[in-house]
């Protein structure tokens, strides 16, 4: 199986799915989401492999959401907004496979919700993590939002989502966005040991375990699927294009011009 824009390797059991657009900050565009739902199916039902790890490439970013310069109004893939998310974050839950993501930079946006939705998250101390959508005219109306509120807190879901703030590895951990946090140096092996310890358990039992606790939250599959849709008529009007405009022209967005 022949990727563009990813990277597949499997180590010692461990399915190593990482993101290779360093040069984009490891930001997705639709190809990247249509390979990692294609790698994500290929580790998830190989018997081989016992756990996943989503990583991004280079030291700066895990990943930073969808690319901007694909951008305009709609992205340049498939889906309802031109990503498909629903299928992206469906694939991440429904892997029968624990799934984690291994954050060494930035994890925003997009990449903060990928975060979210993996079982298990491992950062380095150069971790940072937070959302942007509504400084960009956008938002997550799905996984990103509902099940953000069910892993951090509704109080805290709210903040992250309305001030934009960014938060450092530990604060990660201690809001239960992250499992642990470790020196950048730690950071692969940390995550590689954690990955061949859960290949070491017995598969069905783990399999089960994913499925019992995503049966608590699949009601949310409909909250995404609707919210794409609001999404995609939200990223139709001037107040949404204003954050794309204000940032290709690197200046502060005025929404509430554009508001009705």
């Amino acid at each position: 199986m022949q990727f563009e824009d990813i990277l597949y390797d499997v180590r010692n059991g461990v399915a190593w799915i990482t993101i290779n657009r360093p040069e984009k900050m490891n930001a997705f565009r639709g190809t990247t989401c249509d390979e990692i739902i294609k790698a994500l199916n290929k580790a998830g039902y190989d018997k081989a492999v016992g756990c996943i790890v989503l990583a991004g490439a280079g030291d700066k970013a895990f990943c930073t959401g969808g690319d901007q310069s694909a951008h305009d109004g709609n992205y340049d893939g498939r889906g309802t907004i031109g990503l498909p998310m629903e299928e992206l974050h469906t694939a991440i839950r429904d892997v029968p496979k624990p799934v984690i993501a291994r954050v060494q930079g930035y994890a925003i946006g997009g990449g903060n919700v990928l975060c979210t939705i993996c079982d298990l998250t491992i950062c380095s101390e150069k971790a940072v993590f937070g959302q942007v959508g509504p400084k960009m005219g956008s938002v997550d109306p799905g996984y990103g939002t509902a099940f953000l509120a069910r892993v951090v807190g509704e109080k805290k879901a709210r903040e992250i989502w309305y001030l934009n703030k960014r938060y450092s590895g530990p604060e990660a951990v201690a809001m239960g966005l992250a499992n642990i946090c470790v020196a950048p140096e730690k950071l692969d092996e940390t995550v590689q040991q954690w990955a061949e310890e859960i290949c070491e358990r017995s598969p069905t039992a783990i399999a089960i375990a994913k499925r019992s606790f995503n049966m608590d939250t699949a009601h949310q599959a409909g909250i995404a699927g609707m919210g794409m849709y609001a999404l995609k008529l939200f990223y139709d009007t001037e107040e949404s294009r204003e954050g794309v405009a204000a940032l290709k022209e690197k200046r502060k967005p005025e929404f509430r011009k554009y508001a009705r």
